[in-house]
């Protein structure tokens, strides 16, 4: 098939081009993996039944070797002749098998023992295999620019504006300290995933037909697939464990988002903070030939926009009436795309990271716009410890002065007869940080390496 015949343009444009990611998301989030892993489940249950001395370890095999075989293809072509796609599997499988083995295909299972059972096992080997090695590469990467960058001066920012002074890598500190949790978060919730064996409306009826203890048998068969049973289920699995791993997923995209549009505002023409580095064939706009737009980071943050509703899908799928109605089957088979739009998301912020140049020269500068202003704070706190009765609105006023008169809020202060006998208790030490704000950053420097010696022992990053 054409690789543009394709509809979403996360198959044709995110990563249908790209072999590395590609061979990383299929296997687990297109729909030839969720058919095999399907067939996974119903191969457990062929072992299964051996153990519980329904059927032979011959035909175990059989259906075994059947479940290798059966295609995507063929299980769709039987679909459209049948109209149920759990039972054209059950057929697939029953076409390749001896007669003698047709009988046990499909054995006391609803379609949703297999729905279920084969979803979570598939999502949680792709966060386990492919999505968390990434998040912790992403994770390496900001630590090793923040630990570099940890004492490079920058303003900081409230509301837009130029506030107390701190590091560029207290900045990326911030960005560690996030995805760390949401990356705990996200190991957290796959571990909580749950399948079940338990039939049309959770109670057992039909195992409890052929097995001593259907509970038991449920736990047994998952346990070979790696997975723990739902205390309880209907016909579904409780639907709040797959909510839980979707808004850790979801809310980790929206650190990726802030991060993103924070490097992109920083390379905007008037900040220019840091930049990244383009390569030589790269063109930045159609008619402008000197652009080189922040497109990656753009990206990132249009792809959140896009995938961040599916939250409400997600919610909405928590209600099924009684043991089950049929109103999440078509929503829930679009949850692969937000783990490959969010995967795809993770690689390319990785890969821009890793180019991201900081601008020393630019940071200086613009620190250098409010350096007179920023020494307004520690001069109002140094001017209370030394007994003065309204610092704050005494500095107010002086910085009013001093914007009105165009001249530095230094300037100011040393002329002002009323603040000398307070000025002449300040200590060396504080001196230096009034006449020097850029010496007023703080615990910056000390917390960017507590934030990235915490993540890297807690996730084992070397």
């Amino acid at each position: 098939m054409d690789l543009f015949e394709n509809i979403s343009p996360i198959d044709y444009r995110y990563y249908g081009r790209d072999k590395e990611v590609k061979d990383a998301l299929l296997p687990y989030l297109s729909e030839n993996a969720y058919i095999r892993y399907k067939l996974k489940v119903e191969a457990a249950l062929a072992d299964a039944l051996v153990n519980e001395g329904i059927c032979s370890k011959e035909i175990a095999l059989d259906i075994s070797k059947a479940c290798d075989k059966v295609t995507a293809t063929e299980v769709y072509k039987e679909e459209d002749r049948i109209k149920h796609d759990i039972r054209a599997l059950a057929n697939c499988i029953r076409a390749k098998v001896s007669k003698k083995a047709r009988r046990f295909v499909h054995f006391s299972l609803t379609s949703y023992d297999v729905v279920d059972t084969a979803n979570v096992l598939r999502y949680k080997e792709f966060c386990e295999k492919v999505l968390l090695p990434a998040l912790v590469e992403l994770e390496k990467t900001w630590i090793e620019i923040a630990l570099r960058e940890k004492d490079t001066l920058q303003v900081g920012r409230t509301h837009g504006q130029h506030a107390e002074p701190i590091t560029f890598g207290f900045t990326m500190a911030s960005y560690v300290n996030r995805l760390g949790g949401r990356i705990e978060a996200i190991i957290s919730a796959e571990d909580g995933l749950r399948g079940k064996i338990s039939g049309a409306v959770g109670a057992y009826n039909a195992s409890s037909l052929f097995f001593k203890n259907p509970i038991a048998f449920e736990k047994n068969l998952l346990e070979t697939l790696g997975l723990e049973p739902a205390l309880h289920s209907t016909q579904i699995a409780a639907p709040e464990p797959m909510t839980d791993l979707m808004h850790s997923v979801v809310s980790a995209f929206a650190v990726l988002a802030n991060f993103s549009d924070d490097m992109r505002n920083l390379q905007r023409t008037e900040i220019a903070e840091v930049k990244e580095e383009f390569s030589a064939e790269q063109v930045g706009s159609s008619t402008m030939p000197h652009k080189r737009n922040p497109i990656n980071f753009e990206n990132v943050k249009s792809m959140y926009k896009a995938f961040m509703p599916t939250m409400m899908c997600a919610y909405l799928d928590e209600i099924s009436e009684h043991q089950r109605d049929l109103t999440n089957s078509a929503s829930q088979r679009f949850i692969p795309q937000l783990f490959a739009a969010f995967y795809v998301s993770v690689v390319r912020l990785t890969k821009v990271s890793r180019r991201l140049a900081v601008d020393k020269e630019n940071l200086s500068m613009n620190f250098d716009m409010s350096k007179e202003m920023v020494a307004a704070e520690p001069l109002y706190m140094l001017l209370s410890l030394h007994g003065h009765p309204d610092a704050h609105e005494y500095v107010r006023k002086l910085t009013l002065k001093a914007e009105k008169e165009e001249t530095g809020l230094r300037n100011v202060m040393e002329i002002d007869d009323e603040l000398e006998p307070y000025l002449n208790k300040f200590s060396d030490a504080e001196k230096e940080i009034i006449f020097n704000p850029d010496l007023y950053t703080g615990m910056a420097s000390v917390k960017t390496d507590m934030v990235c010696e915490f993540w890297k022992n807690r996730l084992q990053i070397k």
